[in-house]
């Protein structure tokens, strides 16, 4: 028979889809599973083989649940706001709606030509108002309780796409989107307090089953620390500043401050200050800083030293200092730091270079050289002296700091709290009215959805406005609370706002009344498996959990943890070697392979190509095999017969149980290595039965879809191969009849036999004897001794 995927793939597509095979069932008697991929971002350039990798885990879990008696949820939807459309459309003075759904029709075109087995009964679109009404219902929510708060501050500012970045959003001091450098600029911005779930998120990570990285880096971004905060009084004035130390055992070692060049302290205190000339011009200075620039660990230490303004060390009466200088950020802690530098590096750089005294506090290393971060005994700390575990030393101190009211214990985050406004067209308007009698007012929610109002100019203002404000029928409004006139918010969210709950909406997705109805959030929730790239654990993940959480406290969600299991892919390189680019040429489309070899042989191919989790070079050559393996699949029916054949049995049943765990734990690539080393197998045998060929196609539907359904129904199997039963493997029948086992004489191999499997010694040794090669060996010989392991080895001792 000739293989035609050209026919075969288009077909069974429309078959699926016409029979509602895939089609999720609300509220169904049987077991459920809810698979999620992130859903795309449409972009102009549609899909890329990064998006087949990413989809095809769950994709082939979800086929291989619903084949075990699962009502699966495997939904998608396109996660539409955002900054490349906007751009792309006053690039080309379209529409971003326009180009949104274009971009969508044609993602979707792609997706369902590789076949994935999506609801597409389900589909979300965030950027649709049926949609946002309900991210800006949670963001009331969010509002009513507290965790919305306005504050100005220093943002990170992309001059070429004129937008605000959270720091997650420009890691690195670049753009995510543009590439750009970003600077830092005096802004207004509304926060979300993510820092108040920041506990909740840690203690979660105990609850679910992600990889151990995944979990490690999210503990790294929130970075918890359990320290103390305490109080240094400037001399002579009514002020005091507060630091936050996770090391308060070392205070007698402070010689010096440092706060950041923009603390209030030096606005505050300005006619103190003798060089304030100097020290406006280094504020000037570090504005022109990015914040990775400002706190990169290597690079040269920079600053001013404060005249006229000195502080005293709390525990040892010490008058001592005060600098500034750009490593010290307003957002991270207070603004200010205690500078120990006997016992900290860029401390103890920074001591040098000002001239700084340096105190040792812990016994140990060479100041001469460097800081010393050991432990050790304590020293020249009074009452801290000869202590030599830190922990007690830590105690006591806390104990003391206490006792003077200078201190307590505290704990402190890395993390920031979420900057969450944009001043960009393009995305969920924010529902808050500013009244000058009322301050900021709600949207009311029956008001909502706050559509966007339509625009035919979406470009930012160079001053970084929301174009939204050049809007007055839009900005202009009336205040909800006294009737008067005000003003609305006039920036939009962030593009992380809609994926932080589209796993909710595929609940239920076309609900007016409620973002998804309880009974079956209830049903569905939580996610049982999510798969999605590295690049998100940091962000998107963080977010969606927080605002989960906070759904999971108002009571409107039943799991705290929005998804049980995630894993991530690993990336797909191009043939170089190099990640793939466009600049680079290395890009592949693909469509290109669908048309060229068919959607399986894509679809085996992403997942042949190696270890799931890690990257991987492209190969044509490999594309090439896997589409040969498929070929030898369907040739097969050629040989088919009507009885079992028993030869095959031990081998069909070792495949079932191999890819059955495989799939279990990702690894896709032994899994398909079993169904090629089966095809050998029947090669050999030049004949495989009717059965056999119905299990075997069964196992290989997760990865080949298509062609595994033309063959079962070619070969009359009952029903659609989507629905027929997963094949369980006997333990009985993995065991091979016969085994071949080495035949040694004096401890020498002479030949190798084959036995029956668990076969008598007797016959064992009859056969050993049997072979010419071990015949020849003994000849002339006296046998002393005849000895057997079972299944293993036969050894003949002669003299």
């Amino acid at each position: 028979m000739d293989y035609s995927f050209q026919k075969i793939e288009p077909k069974w597509q429309a078959k699926w889809e016409e029979e509602g095979i895939f089609h999720a069932e609300d509220f169904s008697e049987k077991p459920k599973f809810y698979g999620l991929v992130e859903f795309p971002y449409p972009s102009g350039a549609g899909m890329h083989v990064g998006h087949i990798k990413a989809y095809s885990s769950i994709e082939v879990l979800s086929r291989k649940r619903r084949m075990q008696g699962y009502n699966v949820l495997f939904p998608i939807g396109f996660d539409a706001f955002g900054l490349p459309t906007e751009n792309y459309a006053i690039k080309t003075n379209t529409h971003p709606r326009e180009i949104t759904d274009k971009n969508i029709a044609k993602f979707s075109e792609q997706l369902k030509r590789v076949g994935f087995s999506f609801d597409w009964t389900r589909v979300i679109d965030t950027s649709r108002d049926d949609y946002y009404k309900w991210t800006q219902w949670i963001f009331l929510k969010l509002f009513e309780k507290g965790l919305v708060f306005r504050n100005k501050t220093l943002v990170n500012y992309c001059p070429s796409c004129k937008v605000v970045l959270s720091n997650e959003d420009s890691q690195g001091g670049k753009c995510d989107i543009c590439h750009s450098d970003v600077i830092q600029l005096p802004k207004d911005v509304w926060y979300l307090k993510i820092t108040k779930y920041a506990d909740k998120l840690l203690l979660g990570l105990d609850e679910v089953d992600y990889p151990e990285n995944i979990k490690q880096q999210q503990v790294n971004w929130i970075g918890k620390s359990t320290g103390a905060f305490v109080e240094f009084q400037l001399k002579d004035l009514d002020e005091k500043l507060e630091i936050y130390t996770t090391r308060c055992d070392t205070l007698f070692g402070v010689t010096f401050m440092v706060i950041a060049p923009e603390h209030p302290l030096i606005d505050k205190f300005s006619s103190k200050i003798q060089n304030m000339d100097a020290v406006l011009a280094y504020r000037e200075e570090a504005s022109r800083k990015t914040e990775f620039e400002r706190t990169q660990l290597v690079k040269d230490k920079t600053g001013v030293r404060i005249e006229g303004i000195t502080a005293v060390n709390p525990v040892s009466g010490k008058e001592i200092p005060i600098f500034i200088s750009d490593y010290v950020m307003m957002g991270y802690g207070t603004g200010a730091i205690m500078a120990v530098p006997a016992h900290d590096q860029r401390d103890y750089e920074f001591a040098k270079r000002f001239g700084a005294e340096i105190i040792p506090v812990i016994e140990g290393g060479d100041l001469e050289k460097e800081a010393y971060s050991g432990d050790g005994v304590m020293i020249n700390s009074d009452f801290l002296n000869g202590m030599t575990n830190k922990k007690d030393s830590i105690a006591r101190m806390l104990e003391f700091l206490a006792e003077k009211g200078i201190g307590h214990a505290g704990v402190q985050f890395k993390m920031k709290d979420w900057a969450f406004n944009r001043q960009r067209y393009w995305g969920e308007p924010i529902p808050l009215i500013h009244c000058p009698n009322c301050g900021v007012v709600a949207v009311p929610y029956e008001e909502l959805p706050l559509r966007l109002p339509d625009m035919d100019n979406f470009k930012p203002g160079e001053d970084g406005q929301s174009p939204l404000a050049k809007v007055e029928s839009f900005v202009n409004c009336t205040c909800p609370k006294c009737g008067g006139a005000a003003k609305r918010e006039t920036d939009t969210m962030p593009q992380w706002a809609g994926s932080s709950w589209y796993f909710l909406r595929y609940c239920d997705p076309h609900n007016s009344e409620k973002f998804a109805d309880r009974e079956k959030i209830n049903y569905w929730m939580p996610v049982d498996w999510y798969n999605g790239g590295m690049e998100h654990v940091t962000r998107h993940l963080i977010y969606s959990r927080f605002w989960h959480h906070f759904l999971y406290d108002l009571g409107e969600v039943n799991t705290p943890e929005p998804y049980k299991k995630r894993s991530a892919q690993g990336m797909i390189l191009g043939a170089d070697g190099e990640k793939m680019s466009k600049s680079k040429g290395n890009v592949v489309d693909p469509l290109d392979i669908v048309s060229q070899y068919g959607a399986d042989t894509l679809r085996v191919y992403v997942l042949f190509m190696g270890d799931y989790g890690s990257a991987a070079p492209w190969n044509d050559s490999s594309v090439k095999g896997c589409r040969r393996f498929l070929e030898r699949v369907f040739a097969l029916q050629d040989i088919v017969v009507p009885e079992t054949v028993k030869s095959l049995e031990a081998s069909l049943h070792k495949t079932i149980k191999k890819v059955s765990a495989d799939i279990e734990e990702q690894k896709y690539n032994t899994a398909i290595a079993a169904l090629m080393t089966f095809l050998n197998e029947v090669g050999k045998e030049k004949k495989i039965g009717r059965e056999q060929l119905l299990c075997f196609v069964k196992l290989l539907n997760p990865f080949a879809p298509h062609i595994a359904e033309e063959i079962y129904q070619n070969q009359g199997g009952e029903g659609s191969l989507q629905l027929a039963s997963w094949p369980e493997h006997d333990e009985a029948k993995t065991v091979d009849e016969s085994i071949e086992i080495g035949v040694q004489v004096n401890g020498k191999l002479r030949a190798t036999v084959t036995i029956p499997t668990d076969c008598e010694k007797s016959e064992a040794l009859a056969l050993a004897k049997a072979d010419e090669k071990v015949q020849a060996a003994l000849e002339g010989k006296n046998l002393v001794k005849e000895i057997y392991v079972p299944n293993k080895i036969v050894n003949l001792v002669v003299k």
